[in-house]
């Protein structure tokens, strides 16, 4: 996978902790589990985490929010590895 995905996500995921109420929160939210599909289809667990883990730090750091909670948009495409 290209940088693109990592953007992507990095965008959805800022745009909807600083939009809650958004009336394409819901949208912005089956995008970012696409994505999450399409990472594990790609390299499984490792692809997800190795994607997620700077996007973390990354919005920490951009706009001082946590992205922690929102891994658990991806808890049903791994039932097993991932569970947040």
């Amino acid at each position: 996978m290209d940088a693109y995905p990592e953007e992507e996500l990095y965008d959805l995921i800022t745009y909807c902790i600083q939009n809650p109420n958004a009336s394409d929160f819901e949208s912005k939210k089956h995008r970012v589990q696409e994505i999450g599909k399409e990472l594990y289809s790609d390299g499984g667990v490792d692809a997800m985490e190795n994607i997620f883990y700077p996007i973390e730090f990354r919005i920490k750091e951009e706009i001082g929010k946590e992205a922690r909670p929102y891994r658990s948009w991806w808890n049903d495409i791994s039932k097993e590895e991932w569970k947040y």
